[in-house]
């Protein structure tokens, strides 16, 4: 995320941090998959991130705890990717406790797909347009990372038209007709937990982003 410096300051030292530890979790991710297929297509919303976060970082640079939660949703993608969701470790470990059905890792994925998203549009519609911290805020925000999960859904279902039955272990519903709907629930339900859990810590971050712009 830093550009031409050999050196960095306080500001641009996390983000570097933090890129440089994704880009080694995506090398050794890419080790052995369980599919390799699959380990593409659930790594490649951090492939069209990371370059455009790059590229825009000294024009827009996010506050701290959204790219800490860029950097844990990746984390989640590439455990889910290395392993396919359906096959994760510590999912069957839950799954064993707690007496489940089925491995809820995937779950848990589309859950982050709305907590982490709630944070980087928030932060997107507060310095990028006229919305305030509000009712409408953070109804906006809601939608938007329904939209999102909707088109994740989409993309999914094109997958699955395009390759058939080798796009099962990307489509992780193991068996429930009900799958679809689960991950936007899921995702609804991530998003409103951010905004109700984070958003004072993101205020205060953003009142400093504010006054180091300003």
């Amino acid at each position: 995320m830093v550009q031409g410096e050999a050196t960095l300051d306080s500001a641009d030292r996390e983000p570097a941090v933090l890129l440089g530890a994704t880009l080694a979790a995506l090398a050794v991710s890419g080790i052995a998959p369980h599919d390799r297929f699959t380990w593409v297509l659930e790594v490649a919303p951090i492939l069209i991130a990371v370059p455009v976060l790059c590229a825009t970082y000294r024009r827009f640079r996010f506050t701290p705890l959204a790219y800490r939660l860029i950097a844990l949703h990746a984390v989640v993608l590439m455990v889910g990717g290395h392993y396919t969701y359906a096959n994760v470790p510590v999912g069957f470990y839950v799954q064993n406790a707690l007496h489940l059905a089925r491995n809820d890792y995937d779950r848990f994925g589309h859950l982050m797909q709305g907590f982490v998203p709630a944070i980087v549009s928030r932060e997107l519609f507060l310095r990028q347009t006229p919305l305030r911290r509000g009712g409408w805020l953070f109804t906006i925000v809601v939608c938007a990372c329904l939209a999102v999960s909707a088109a994740y859904e989409l993309v999914e279902w094109a997958v699955a038209e395009a390759e058939g039955s080798q796009a099962d272990a990307f489509l992780g519903t193991q068996g429930d007709p009900w799958d679809t709907q689960w991950d936007m629930f899921c995702a609804l339900l991530g998003a409103i937990a951010s905004l109700l859990l984070l958003s004072r810590t993101h205020d205060r971050q953003l009142a400093s982003v504010s006054e180091r712009e300003g």
